[in-house]
């Protein structure tokens, strides 16, 4: 709202400095102070709100070390970075953005299946939560909104090496040929450590003939859908000691500013021979604000944590963070940007499957880990939380290192 006010100061007024505001950096900086602001002063008054609610944590007996100590800890703690990302977001960012709103969906749409969770498990007492094929459900309907919208939306375009001939009239005598490059609809993606890195999932159609292209989105959709599905359920089983989850996911969507801010500015985008995407460098604003919203919360969550986010946080940050990887079209790099996330996932799955296959084979089950996910392992095996997640940290921070440098790495 604020970026519509100075804009009108400075097109129509004149008003000297308020032309700043065209910068999508100082936005950014101005929406990551405010968000920080935001989640550690009115954190506090919303963890004294929870309390009074009594949306208590109810702790499930796992045989943890200082597990019983955490009984009673406000959940639903995910309402803070909410908050705190979304009133930055409405002040600097371009509201109209194509990328903005459907950022700003997908924070309200899996803060609500998270909330619909937590509700059920505090107040029901039901410690399931929400059936899991309801949050399926969340999942696949966000998913098909995100896919249907990036695909069909004439607002969401990409200049590739694709070029459009023009013929010039300089003279009467001569014309000269300009190649000027063009912004089309594509379902084009990139694929790290690759020199040639650019993939088409239309491609994927190519043996049913021609104009194969239209039928894209019978691909594209679909995946679309698998990768925040499984995203925003790695980010949820991360969620499992105090600051994990915020912390690796703060990192992870820093580097994923970066990319957003390279792929939407045509210089940058050109000299690092990727795809620009017009007008996404304008999700580096909501990103500040969500970084910012989840270092604010790292204040009330880090050990020993007064507020657990719940899956009202959980849900939320893994589903932003698989939209925004989608969006600027690096979705391919989420296993290793996100590599906690997967390694938490494949703990689990590993868990699982080996012990029903040892119980059908051998008559009783056996497990890989001391117990999944992969940070209760450790914590079974002796070590604190705190040291456990300090290490996971340097391990995302290595990870997003990592999946920067792909940007020339090839």
């Amino acid at each position: 709202m604020l970026y519509y006010l100075f804009e009108y100061l400075n097109k129509t007024l004149d008003v000297s400095g308020t032309g700043v505001f065209q910068y999508i950096t100082v936005r950014s900086a101005l929406a990551f102070m405010l968000s920080l602001l935001l989640s550690t002063i009115y954190g506090k008054r919303i963890i004294q709100f929870l309390q009074t609610q009594q949306v208590g944590e109810t702790v499930r007996e796992l045989g943890l070390i200082g597990q019983n100590e955490k009984a009673g800890t406000p959940t639903m703690g995910g309402l803070i970075i909410i908050f705190a990302t979304l009133v930055p977001v409405m002040l600097f960012a371009k509201l109209h953005n194509i990328y903005i709103v459907l950022l700003i969906v997908t924070t309200l749409w899996m803060g609500t299946i998270g909330f619909i969770d937590d509700y059920i498990k505090i107040f029901k007492k039901d410690k399931e939560g929400l059936k899991g094929i309801f949050k399926v459900f969340g999942q696949v309907g966000l998913g098909l909104i995100v896919g249907s919208v990036l695909y069909f939306s004439p607002a969401v375009t990409v200049r590739q090496d694709t070029v459009k001939t023009n013929i010039f009239k300089v003279s009467t005598t001569e014309n000269v040929i300009v190649q000027a490059p063009i912004e089309e609809k594509s379902t084009v993606t990139t694929i790290p450590f690759f020199k040639n890195n650019k993939f088409d999932y239309a491609e994927l159609l190519a043996w049913t003939g021609d104009g194969y292209q239209k039928w894209a989105w019978l691909v594209f959709i679909p995946i679309v859908i698998f990768i925040i599905t499984a995203v925003s359920n790695g980010a949820n089983l991360t969620d499992g000691i105090d600051g994990l989850a915020a912390g690796t996911s703060a990192i992870s969507v820093f580097a994923l500013g970066i990319f957003t801010f390279v792929s939407g500015n045509i210089i940058f985008s050109n000299y690092l021979n990727i795809p620009y995407i017009p007008n996404s460098g304008e999700m580096t604003v909501f990103i500040a604000a969500f970084v910012g919203a989840l270092i604010g919360f790292l204040w009330y969550n880090s050990y020993p944590a007064s507020v657990f986010m719940g899956d009202t946080g959980s849900l939320t940050i893994g589903g932003i963070i698989a939209v925004l990887a989608i969006a600027v079209r690096k979705e391919m790099l989420i296993p290793l940007l996100c590599g906690i996330f997967l390694v938490e996932n494949l703990s689990v799955v590993l868990q699982v499957s080996y012990f029903k296959y040892t119980k059908k084979r051998y008559g009783e089950g056996r497990r890989i880990f001391l117990m999944s996910p992969l940070h209760h392992h450790y914590q079974k095996k002796g070590y604190h939380e705190s040291k456990i997640v300090t290490r996971f940290w340097i391990v995302a921070i290595m990870l997003a290192i990592l999946s920067i440098i792909t940007l020339k790495f090839r």
